[in-house]
């Protein structure tokens, strides 16, 4: 079989090879690529189970965990509250002294008000008796200046009634004879006028006669001149008068015509000047209206300028105010993130540090003031004094830490106390290594310690000593120690 297929390959011309190997290539490729389909299918159905069983393993711990939490939390509230009821009852107590304080306070100030009232209107009783006497002298006083004024009056007005009469008197009489002086003058300027008027009136009339005589001779004489004109001109221009009254109706006609077209000449004058007028006044307008409208271009321009001047200068600051908030806003946010990463610190070692707390700690978290009574009484005291220098109203500020502060006094006695044992169970430590060490050489042969000194054949009161401790000592305290880190492990 392997002989046939290669005598059929070999008989295959080498585009038909070239075929079969681009197809077999093609083939291979599919195959890959299904395999890396369900290779990959099948590690995404892994993925996502594991997903689930991981969200349903973390469902289940944080459920754990908040069971554990609620009931450490529930512990630690129920401790609280009997602290706080403590507390709240010595602050009641206290708030009852201060109530009672006051009221004893606001009784004294009562009777010292009532007796302010009394002492004000008594006062008041007199000041109005004084107001009142006072009031009755004036009265007095105002009716005698009143009945003077009008006697005064009185007098001066009978004085100037009768001074008015006798004026009115002498007024009439004057009066009376003027009006009488004036009458004699009208009657004899009248008496003149009629003599004169008669006068230049006959005069008048003597002249105007003569006149008319004069004057009907000379218009005599120039009417028959006329008349024989007349008649030498008639006949001269008869036929010059046939062509004049032609002429004459012509002219009336086009007189007429004239009339008519000047009419309406001065009609369209009339027109034209009113709309000349009109295009004055609508030029004049125009112009106005340009020069408002430019005036108002030059106004916008000039307030478009301030605005966009305004506008400019406002961005200016307004990206200045930016810029300065979000530098501000930056230092604030990573000054708020490393509070909340101190806070987080802290609230992750409160916990460790109230894990480790004995069952004592938990119950009195504060130690006993070693204060007698009346030191107490001067401290509160002094406490209730306002400050006076600038550190203690600094202090005063930070008052209410004051049970922190007495905690964290202490956490740094228990330390302090706890390292000098540590340094005295150093020194024992280090005490018992020579010893065992002197023991372990002690009971050893070898070259090296035999050139020196065997600590078994010299007896030493100090190594004596220190080796054997006295029948009256203390027993020593051992404590447990346990590392930090593992601490650390299994917490958080």
């Amino acid at each position: 079989m392997p002989k046939k297929g290669g005598k059929g390959q070999a008989a295959m011309t080498e585009e038909e090879r070239l075929l079969y190997m681009h197809q077999k290539a093609q083939a291979e490729e599919e195959m890959a690529k299904r395999k890396e389909d369900m290779l990959t299918q099948f590690l995404k159905e892994k993925l996502q189970k594991e997903e689930k069983n991981s969200v349903v393993n973390l469902h289940k711990l944080t459920q754990q965990w908040r069971t554990v939490m609620r009931q450490t939390r529930a512990t630690e509230l129920r401790r609280d509250i009997s602290i706080l009821s403590q507390t709240f009852e010595r602050v009641v107590d206290r708030k009852d002294s201060v109530i009672k304080s006051l009221v004893c306070d606001l009784s004294e100030a009562e009777h010292q008000s009532a007796h302010a009232l009394r002492a004000h209107l008594s006062c008041v009783d007199r000041l109005l008796e004084l107001q009142k006497s006072r009031l009755a002298v004036l009265e007095l006083k105002w009716t005698s200046s009143l009945e003077e004024l009008i006697s005064d009056y009185n007098t001066v007005r009978e004085h100037l009634l009768s001074k008015h009469q006798q004026d009115t008197a002498y007024l009439a009489d004057v009066t009376f004879s003027m009006e009488q002086h004036y009458i004699e003058l009208e009657n004899e300027a009248k008496q003149d006028y009629q003599s004169t008027r008669d006068d230049i009136k006959n005069r008048n009339i003597e002249e105007k006669h003569a006149l008319r005589v004069q004057l009907e001779g000379t218009v005599e004489e120039l009417w028959g001149q006329f008349q024989q004109a007349l008649r030498s001109y008639n006949e001269a221009t008869e036929d010059r008068h046939i062509a004049f009254e032609a002429l004459r109706t012509r002219d009336h006609k086009s007189a007429q015509e004239i009339d008519t077209q000047m009419r309406r000449l001065q009609k369209m004058q009339d027109s034209i000047s009113a709309l000349r007028v009109r295009l004055n006044s609508g030029q004049r307008e125009g112009e106005a209206a340009a020069r408002g409208l430019r005036v108002a271009r030059e106004q916008v321009t000039h307030q478009a300028r301030q605005l966009k001047a305004q506008l400019s200068q406002a961005r200016a600051t307004e990206r200045n105010q930016l810029a300065n908030l979000t530098v501000h806003s930056n230092a604030a946010a990573k000054k708020l993130q490393g509070i909340i990463a101190q806070g987080e610190k802290l609230l992750r070692l409160a916990e460790m540090c109230r894990k480790l707390e004995t069952e004592e700690e938990k119950i009195l978290p504060f130690y006993e003031s070693s204060l007698s009574a009346q030191e107490q009484i001067q401290d509160r005291n002094q406490a209730a004094a306002p400050p006076t220098e600038e550190l203690a109203k600094a202090m005063h500020d930070f008052e209410d830490l004051g049970r922190f502060w007495q905690r964290y006094n202490k956490v740094s006695l228990e330390r302090a106390c706890l390292e000098q044992e540590r340094a005295g169970l150093a020194q024992e430590n280090q005490r018992l290594r020579l010893l065992l060490q002197q023991y372990l050489e002690g009971i050893s042969v070898s070259d090296q310690i035999l050139r020196h000194q065997n600590p078994l054949l010299i007896v030493s009161a100090q190594t004596l000593a220190s080796a054997t401790p006295p029948a009256d000592s203390q027993p020593i305290k051992r404590h447990t120690v346990i590392e930090a880190a593992h601490v650390v492990q299994r917490t958080l």
